[in-house]
């Protein structure tokens, strides 16, 4: 405020400063909220995108998989991003991971399976996905619960003409050399190691052929192998993580042990 020559007050001055200061006031204010509200969503989204980019690296993976398996490939790589976690290898004997698979028909057959995993973990999403036994799971970090993002390759089948139904179960190991573990970008190089075929054409108590799941407390995904056995497949749960196959002549079991080279 100051005196003009006139003796009279003049306040433009005053005006132009309560002005800047509104306006500063204001950018403060706008800054400070999305800040305090926009930045979180922007993470939120961040590792939302990181977790659906995982899923898919993963289903390329599994293809990778049924490639050197069921295709005969020598040989696959993949180059890939790990964003917002690790992807991590547990052999079929680590024994980190404990989960097996059981198949048993009253006599010839009676297969204990280590599968070992291929597994990302998001502690920011607070979920994990995994490779499993040629499926692709997830299942929240701190919650129970669990489902299945892309199916193995197991199935029944009957033959119109002879009423012959047969049973197809793969089972697939993960295996490496070392232990290995894979932040950001990299490539997934894999190969085929051993492949075992058992057949057994009359299944031994009437055809019948009873399947076990035991989850590893700490990577439980046995609610996403109940539905896909009971739901896609139609097969009877008898027990918890119990299955027993509808009656069928020709029992295929096929072991896939895939070394990773490197990730």
């Amino acid at each position: 405020m100051s005196f003009g020559n006139n003796g009279i007050r003049d306040e433009r001055g005053v005006s132009e400063s309560i002005g800047f200061m509104l306006i500063f006031t204001l950018v403060i204010v706008g800054i400070g909220l999305v800040t305090l509200y926009g930045y979180p969503m922007l993470l939120q989204q961040q590792v939302n995108a990181d977790l659906r980019i995982m899923e898919k690296n993963l289903i390329v993976l599994q293809n990778d998989f049924k490639s050197i398996t069921f295709k005969s490939a020598p040989y696959k790589e993949t180059s890939l991003k790990v964003g917002g976690g690790r992807l991590t290898i547990y052999n079929t004997t680590n024994s980190l991971t404990s989960s097996w698979f059981g198949v048993y028909d009253g006599g010839s057959v009676d297969v204990t399976f280590h599968p070992g995993q291929l597994q990302y973990e998001s502690i920011n999403a607070q979920q994990v996905i995994a490779i499993e036994n040629g499926a692709v799971v997830s299942r929240p970090m701190y919650t129970s619960g669990s489902v299945m993002r892309a199916e193995p390759r197991w199935f029944s089948d009957t033959d119109p003409i002879t009423g012959k139904t047969t049973t197809v179960i793969s089972l697939v190991g993960i295996n490496s050399t070392i232990h290995m573990s894979q932040a950001g970008v990299g490539t997934v190089r894999m190969q085929i190691l051993n492949t075992t075929y058992m057949e057994t054409s009359k299944p031994a108590l009437g055809g019948t052929v009873t399947v076990y799941y035991s989850p590893d407390p700490a990577n439980d995904f046995s609610v996403a192998w109940r539905n896909y056995i009971t739901y896609s497949l139609g097969w009877a749960e008898t027990a918890p993580n119990t299955y027993q196959l509808p009656s069928t002549d020709t029992l295929v079991i096929k072991r896939y042990d895939i070394l990773i080279k490197s990730l």
